[in-house]
C-alpha cells in the first residue's frame, strides 16, 4: 500500500481548473520530484495535499487514513510536513524558538505555556529543548541557536525552515522550491542537505524544484505537471528525454 495515495485530485477556482484529475503515489523512503513551467499548479497541488485547500473532486490518503476535509494542523499532525516557497519562519524569534514550535505538536504540554512559567510545564520544556538543540545539531545551526531568524543569511533561514518542518516528526516531507533564491553553492549544500535528511531520517520527500539539475541528482521519480494536469511520471532519465515535457518547458516541438 502506498504511503500516501492520491486520486483523481481536482481543485476548482470558479470557472478554472488550477488541478485536474491528478493521480499519484508515494511510498516510504523514496525521493520524488514535482515539476512544471511557472502556472503548471505544483504549489496547488502541496495545498491540496497538505490542507490549505479543499479539493473539489477526489481523494487523499495517507497510511489508509483519508485526509479530505481535515484541517491543516490536523494533517500535519497525521505526519505531513512541509516547508513554503516563500520562507515562513517566525523571524523575531530565535532559532531554538522556530524548532520548539514544530516540536510542540508532539510534545505532552504546550510549548507555549513555558512562557508563562507555569511550574507544571518546566520538565516538558527542558525535554524539548534539549531534542530542538540535537535537531539542530544535525543541521549546523546549534551555535545559532539563540540568533533572531531574521538575522540569518538567506541560506541559513531556508535550512532553518526544514529543520523546523522535521520536528514535527512528517512521515513525508514537502519541500517547496527549496532552492529558490540561492547562489550556487547554496544550491549544492542545499543538494548534499537533502541526501542527508533522506538518509538520515528515512522520510518520504516530495521536492518541487525549478533548478532541474537539483531534481535531476536528487529524485528517483519524478512527476510533471502542465495546466493543473500530469503529463508525465517516471525516472529523471525517462523525463530528459520525454517530448512531452521538452515541449511543456520549451514551449515548441522537441
Amino acid at each position: 500500500m502506498a504511503l500516501l495515495d492520491v486520486k483523481k485530485l481536482t481543485k476548482n477556482f470558479g470557472g478554472l481548473t488550477a488541478v485536474g484529475d491528478v493521480t499519484m503515489e508515494l511510498h516510504e523512503g523514496e525521493l520524488v520530484g514535482l515539476i512544471g513551467p511557472n502556472g503548471a499548479g505544483k504549489t496547488t497541488l502541496f495545498n491540496l495535499l497538505t490542507g490549505v485547500y479543499e479539493p473539489s473532486e477526489g481523494t487523499i490518503t495517507l497510511a489508509g487514513t483519508l485526509l479530505n476535509g481535515k484541517a491543516p494542523s490536523k494533517i500535519a499532525a497525521l505526519g505531513l510536513g512541509r516547508t513554503f516557497q516563500n520562507i515562513r519562519l517566525f523571524k523575531d524569534m530565535t532559532v531554538l524558538e522556530n524548532v520548539l514550535i514544530g516540536l510542540s505538536n508532539h510534545g505532552k504540554n504546550h510549548v507555549f505555556a513555558s512562557f508563562f512559567r507555569l511550574p507544571a510545564f518546566y520538565k516538558n520544556e527542558i525535554a524539548l529543548r534539549e531534542k530542538a538543540i540535537d535537531l539542530l545539531k544535525i543541521f549546523d545551526l546549534d551555535k545559532d541557536a539563540e540568533t533572531l531568524a531574521k538575522n540569518l543569511p538567506y541560506g541559513q533561514q531556508r535550512r532553518l525552515e526544514i529543520v523546523r518542518a522535521l520536528a514535527t516528526e512528517p512521515k513525508i516531507l514537502f519541500l517547496d522550491e527549496p532552492a529558490a533564491g540561492m547562489n550556487p553553492q547554496e544550491t549544492a549544500e542545499l543538494t548534499q542537505l537533502i541526501r542527508k535528511i533522506k538518509n538520515e531520517f528515512n522520510i518520504t520527500i516530495m521536492l518541487i524544484e525549478h533548478d532541474m539539475s537539483l531534481v535531476m541528482e536528487v529524485t528517483e521519480r519524478i512527476y510533471v505537471l502542465e495546466y493543473g494536469r500530469l503529463i508525465a511520471h517516471g525516472t529523471p532519465e525517462e523525463i530528459k528525454i520525454n517530448k512531452r515535457v521538452i515541449e511543456a518547458y520549451l514551449g515548441g516541438e522537441a
